[in-house]
């Protein structure tokens, strides 16, 4: 079907009429009646006219819905470098972020309250196929950050090495859970 500047055209899945403003390679420029420019391929629109002539009762239905039910290969979202290596998962150790009040806490409780709590986050992670944790410790004295490293060592499925210097500094580990370990 041909279609010149001036037509009064129909999309086909939508909802929407208008003017043909341009008309290049396989597509066209339509102003829909609301005074927004769309750009549609030829084969997506109809001249709006066609509604009332004899074009359709010439069509088989079946062989219309067929054709808009066939499958289309659907495009694969394609991940940035950056996204790829994103972690899935952040925990942040500090103890204000764990706990409402540490008042009555001595050291030894502080820095059990946040073993258990990245023990109990790993453990959520393996369970949930989780691949990539972060957890964010601290610079500090480096004792929480040694406790981690025994933890982490403790399992064979288990890979850990700083994370990105320049999103979390010195003060985080990130740990790599492999999946494909049968026990």
């Amino acid at each position: 079907m041909s279609f010149k500047i001036g037509d009064i055209v129909s999309v086909l899945d939508d909802d929407i009429t208008g003017v043909v403003t341009k008309i290049s390679d396989n597509n066209l420029t339509i102003e829909t009646f609301d005074g927004f420019e769309m750009e549609f391929s030829i084969s997506e629109v109809i001249k709006a006219k066609s509604f009332s002539s004899n074009v359709f009762m010439n069509t088989d239905l079946n062989t219309v819905i067929s054709e808009k039910e066939q499958f289309q290969k659907r495009k694969s979202v394609k991940v940035k470098p950056k996204e790829r290596n994103l972690p899935a998962m952040e925990v942040d150790l500090h103890i204000h972020q764990i706990t409402t009040s540490n008042k009555y806490m001595n050291n030894y409780d502080m820095l059990n309250l946040q073993l258990d709590t990245a023990r109990h986050k790993l453990e959520f992670a393996i369970k949930k196929r989780i691949q990539k944790v972060v957890f964010i410790h601290g610079v500090g004295e480096g004792v929480l950050k040694a406790e981690l490293e025994y933890l982490f060592g403790r399992y064979d499925n288990v890979k850990f090495y700083p994370a990105d210097y320049q999103k979390y500094g010195l003060g985080a580990t990130e740990v790599y859970i492999y999946q494909n370990i049968n026990p």
